[in-house]
C-alpha cells in the first residue's frame, strides 16, 4: 500500500521561533487548547448505522489471548443467539488477528452504496485491516491515518443488520480506545487478562479508563488461569492463582470466567477452527466459552435496567 508524506514546508527550528515562549518552549500553547476543547465538549456519540449493541473486548497487554477470546465469544454468542445476526471487527490495525482465526481471506466487495461488504465465516460478518493489506505487509501509519482507518471500518462496512458487534480491541489505553469510546454507543467492554501481576497492572488500566469515559466494564476474563498436565491431569496455576479475582474487587467487576492454557484452544484457533465450532458441545473448553457468553448477556441486560443507564 502507497502512502503519501505530507510536507508541511516547515522546519522544527523555524517553527520553534514563531510560535515557542519562555514559558512554552514547544509552542504547544497547552491550556489554550485544552480550554477550547473543554468549550466544544466531548463529541457526540453516533451509533453504527444497523448495529444494536457494541461490546469491546480490549485488555491492557498485548499476549494475553484477548483476540482468541474475541473470535470465540463472537461465535458463542452466535451458537447461544441462533436467530441473531453477530459481527466481529478487527480495531488492531498494526497485527490484525482476525483473518487467520476465521479462516478468511480476499478482497471485501462493495455494495451498490459503496459501503465494505465484510467477508462472512461460521456465520460471523468479520472486518479486518488484514483484508485490505498484503499480509506481510507492515502498516506503518501515524495517529491520524489509524483514526481514519478505524472509522471506516466502523462506519463504511455494510454491517446491517447486526445484533451484537463485537470489537477485538488493540492492546493499551491509547488513540484507539478513546476514540472508540468516545464516538459510538458502547453497550459493555470486557477486560481480558492473566493471573500474572504483570498483566493484571495493565489490565486494571484499561478497565480504569472505560470506566472514566462512561463505558461500563461487563468483567473480566481470566484467561490461561491454570494449565492441567496432559500426562497426570495435575492443575497448575503457573501464571498465580489468585491476581485476577483481587483485582475484580479492586475495580468492582466479577470474573466471568477461567479459561485454562490449553493447547487445543490455541491450535484451533491458528489453524483458523476455533475451539467454540470446531469442538463438541460437552468439551469444557467450550463449555467456559458458551458460559460467558451466557454471563455477558445477562449482565449486558442488567446494565440497561439500570437506573442511571
Amino acid at each position: 500500500m502507497a502512502l503519501r508524506r505530507f510536507n508541511f514546508g516547515v522546519t522544527l527550528s523555524s517553527w520553534k521561533m514563531k510560535y515557542s515562549t519562555h514559558s512554552d518552549p514547544l509552542g504547544t500553547n497547552l491550556k489554550e487548547r485544552q480550554a477550547q476543547m473543554m468549550k466544544k465538549g466531548l463529541p457526540v456519540k453516533k451509533p453504527i448505522e444497523g448495529v444494536k449493541n457494541v461490546i469491546l473486548v480490549a485488555s491492557g497487554k498485548g499476549g494475553v489471548g484477548k483476540s482468541t477470546v474475541a473470535v470465540n465469544l463472537a461465535l458463542a454468542l452466535s451458537r447461544h443467539l441462533p436467530s441473531q445476526d453477530v459481527g466481529l471487527l478487527d480495531a488492531d490495525i498494526f497485527g490484525p488477528s482476525i483473518p487467520t482465526m476465521m479462516n478468511l481471506s480476499g478482497n471485501p466487495l462493495l455494495t451498490d452504496k459503496n459501503l465494505i461488504k465484510p467477508l462472512v465465516n461460521y456465520n460471523i460478518k468479520c472486518m479486518s485491516m488484514g483484508f485490505l493489506v498484503d499480509n506481510n505487509a507492515p502498516v506503518i501509519w501515524r495517529g491520524l491515518m489509524v483514526m481514519s482507518a478505524i472509522e471506516r471500518l466502523l462506519r463504511q462496512v455494510d454491517w446491517s443488520p447486526l445484533d451484537y458487534l463485537i470489537i477485538d480491541m488493540p492492546p493499551g489505553t491509547g488513540d484507539t480506545q478513546l476514540s472508540i469510546a468516545q464516538n459510538i454507543p458502547v453497550a459493555g467492554a470486557i477486560i481480558v487478562t492473566t493471573p500474572q501481576e504483570i498483566a493484571l497492572i495493565d489490565a486494571r488500566k484499561g478497565a480504569l479508563m472505560f470506566q472514566k469515559v462512561g463505558i461500563p466494564v461487563v468483567g473480566l476474563v481470566n484467561n490461561m488461569a491454570s494449565y492441567a498436565c496432559p500426562n497426570c491431569g495435575h492443575h497448575s496455576h503457573i501464571f498465580g492463582a489468585t491476581g485476577a479475582e483481587k483485582l475484580s474487587k479492586e475495580i468492582g467487576v466479577d470474573v466471568l470466567v477461567d479459561i485454562p492454557l490449553d493447547t487445543s484452544i490455541m491450535e484451533a484457533a491458528d489453524g483458523g477452527y476455533p475451539i467454540v465450532i470446531s469442538s463438541t458441545s460437552n468439551n469444557p473448553l467450550v463449555q467456559a466459552y458458551m458460559s460467558l457468553a451466557e454471563k455477558v448477556l445477562s449482565r449486558l441486560s442488567a446494565i440497561k435496567d439500570e437506573p442511571s443507564r
